[in-house]
């Protein structure tokens, strides 16, 4: 069978590695075609993951709106398609790339294996536009990898055959191992150490992250307002590297900038992003990754979200859903910073970094 490989986003791309070093351990024939919906931020990962495409459709630009990304990707995709004629495309997640991909998959009649399939808000708006993103792709997927028991029931629930569902694990855990042990073996990077130098040790260290659509605006400056609060207390700082999109760049800097205590950096590499998740205490983020990540290395999430497709890191004590509620936050995070809270005996909920080789054994079981 000849596979297809297609991804555009970061965290796409860290959560294909994997899969793209399983498929090449095991020999199959595969291609690699990357959108590049982001830019600067996928040829990081993509020379950590030491990744070369094969075909790179260039397609991010400025302010581009949804439906002319979609068009690009869905008019420049069928060009590919129609040279390498695979048999099968593998897409991931919840990104317009993965969306119109299979959309354009489909048309041609070609099967589609869908990783990270299942996860569900039922919520079209939240997030936005992941939620129905990930849902069209599983009515086009011929083979659906979902990561968690709660992802496959989901599934199953909307009628998906059990013969085409496989319980993997994600993949996100394995690049995470993979990434763990690259950055043992090396030494600590020019930006780890900048970063580091910035740092009081003896203070409590809050990393945020902040990116959703659904969050620009109101919920954005709510959350600002209570880092400004956070930010009063004696013993703590916060870190945050700022989203490229002008929705958050723009509005975060006028409120956060020269403030005491909050560090705005620009976006930081996926290694030295793993650098702080293992360094800080808290973690105040609206990432699917970031909620996935944090389990292994022990740290407590405040998800600002108002409804999350990944329960099962709330269910486990990792991950509190505050919404973008400046008061809750700030009751939350203060409640976290003054009791340690203990994560030993708990296991990632989301893998054990093993998923990439049950996704790669199962295409091969349903190839033969």
């Amino acid at each position: 069978m000849k596979i297809l490989v297609c991804f555009g986003t970061r965290p796409e791309a860290i959560k294909m590695a994997p899969v793209i070093h399983e498929l090449k351990n095991q020999k199959l024939d595969f291609k690699v075609c990357v959108t590049a919906q982001h830019r600067e931020m996928l040829d990081q990962v993509l020379d950590f993951f030491e990744i070369v495409p094969d075909y790179d459709l260039d397609l991010m630009q400025p302010n581009q709106t949804l439906n002319e990304l979609s068009s690009k990707i869905l008019h420049e995709i069928d060009r590919v398609l129609g040279k390498e004629q695979p048999e099968l495309v593998l897409v991931q997640g919840d990104t317009t790339s993965a969306a119109i991909v299979s959309l354009a998959a489909f048309h041609r009649r070609i099967k589609v294996g869908h990783i990270e399939a299942g996860l569900r808000t039922y919520n079209k708006m939240a997030p936005f536009p992941e939620e129905v993103n990930r849902q069209l792709t599983a009515r086009i997927a011929d083979f659906h990898f979902a990561p968690t028991a709660k992802a496959n029931s989901n599934l199953l629930k909307e009628q998906i055959p059990k013969d085409q569902l496989c319980i993997t694990g994600n993949t996100v855990v394995d690049a995470l191992q993979w990434a763990i042990k690259k950055m043992e073996s090396e030494p600590l990077s020019q930006e780890i150490k900048k970063i580091k130098a910035s740092l009081k040790p003896n203070k409590k260290l809050i990393l945020v992250t902040g990116h959703r659509r659904e969050n620009f605006g109101e919920g954005l400056i709510n959350i600002c307002e209570a880092l400004l609060e956070l930010s009063k207390r004696d013993d703590v700082e916060l870190i945050y590297p700022v989203h490229l999109n002008p929705n958050v760049t723009s509005l975060v800097q006028e409120l956060l900038s020269h403030k005491k205590n909050i560090h705005l950096i620009a976006p930081v590499s996926y290694p030295t992003m793993l650098w702080l998740m293992q360094e800080c205490n808290l973690i105040i983020s609206d990432s699917g990754g970031i909620q996935e990540e944090a389990p292994t290395f022990k740290k407590p999430v405040l998800v600002t979200r108002e409804v999350t497709e990944r329960m099962e890191g709330i269910e486990a004590g990792f991950s509190f859903l505050v919404g973008t509620d400046k008061n809750k936050i700030v009751e939350v995070a203060n409640k976290i910073l003054d009791n340690v809270l203990d994560f030993s005996g708990i296991e990632n909920p989301y893998g054990d970094g093993k998923a990439a080789f049950r996704i790669v054994e199962y295409l091969k079981n349903s190839i033969e």
